[in-house]
């Protein structure tokens, strides 16, 4: 009794399992392209560190006090953090968007 196999419900997990394991079939290319593409990490560490000074502030306070500025706070430290990965000098990038230049990463090769 209370065997979830045999009563044909899914135990704890099982619904997100699935749909990894539906995502994983329908969109394969997309999760093992990193190794065909070198410039793809196989983690997602670096853009753990890059929102960790954030996620810092925001435990240390308790709160974002305004959902607009931190939203704000992200895009500019993605669009910094990028910048960088592309060998773009990230002071260059504020100064550009200063004077009403924004830059862009190159779009994404198919």
């Amino acid at each position: 009794m209370g065997d979830s196999c045999c009563t044909g419900g899914m135990g704890p997990g099982a619904r997100k399992t699935r749909l990894l394991l539906e995502a994983f079939r329908e969109r394969e290319d997309d999760f093992l392209r990193f190794t065909t593409d070198l410039r793809i990490p196989p983690t997602s560490n670096q853009a753990e560190r890059d929102l960790r000074p954030s996620k810092i502030q925001e435990n240390i306070s308790g709160r974002l006090t305004d959902l607009e500025r931190a939203k704000d706070r992200y895009l500019i430290r993605g669009v910094l953090s990028t910048a960088a990965k592309h060998t773009v000098n990230p002071l260059t990038v504020l100064r550009d968007a200063f004077t009403g230049t924004t830059w862009l990463p190159p779009a994404a090769r198919a």
